[in-house]
């Protein structure tokens, strides 16, 4: 099955102060062999990008009202009156306030949900089939047969 991917390039700002931005270009990208997942990476052109990846439900909720604990919180704000989402960061190299324009945003994550519609990311994996051939009743004479010992096979004898 061929997969998908919905980019979208965008200059972010990262708020250094509540004074100061920098501009950070950065790609949001989304998969259908992933899809549970977005991904960002900042730093386009630099020799070292950073990569975040997180839930794109995370995103999807955070675009409306404050959602995620931990590593990743994303939350609506307004910068200037125009409508802006939030996204902070943390790892153990530190943290950062990342702002996005939500109007390119929000048309990026609409033409995920274009693609995957929410519910239906587990299709694309196969896990329904999966979870059926693992849960399937697996007959007695499968599990145990009588005739063999498992612990004789292992080298375990038994005094």
């Amino acid at each position: 099955m061929a997969h998908s991917v919905v980019e979208r390039e965008l200059e972010l700002q990262l708020l250094v102060s509540p004074e100061r931005t920098v501009a950070v270009p950065a790609r949001l990208t989304y998969r259908t062999d992933d899809p549970y997942a977005v991904h960002i990476l900042f730093h386009l052109n630099s020799e070292f990008p950073v990569a975040w990846t997180f839930s794109r439900e995370l995103l999807i909720e955070g675009v409306f009202r404050p959602s995620g604990h931990g590593d990743v919180r994303v939350w609506p704000a307004k910068e200037d009156g125009r409508e802006t989402v939030r996204v902070a960061l943390t790892s153990p190299d530190g943290e950062a306030l990342i702002q996005v324009p939500a109007l390119p945003m929000t048309a990026w994550l609409e033409r995920t949900l274009r693609l995957v519609p929410p519910g239906t990311e587990g299709e694309l994996l196969g896990m329904e089939e999966g979870l059926e051939h693992l849960l399937a009743p697996m007959p007695v004479e499968e599990l145990w047969q009588r005739d063999r010992d498992p612990w004789r096979e292992e080298g375990f004898e038994s005094e």
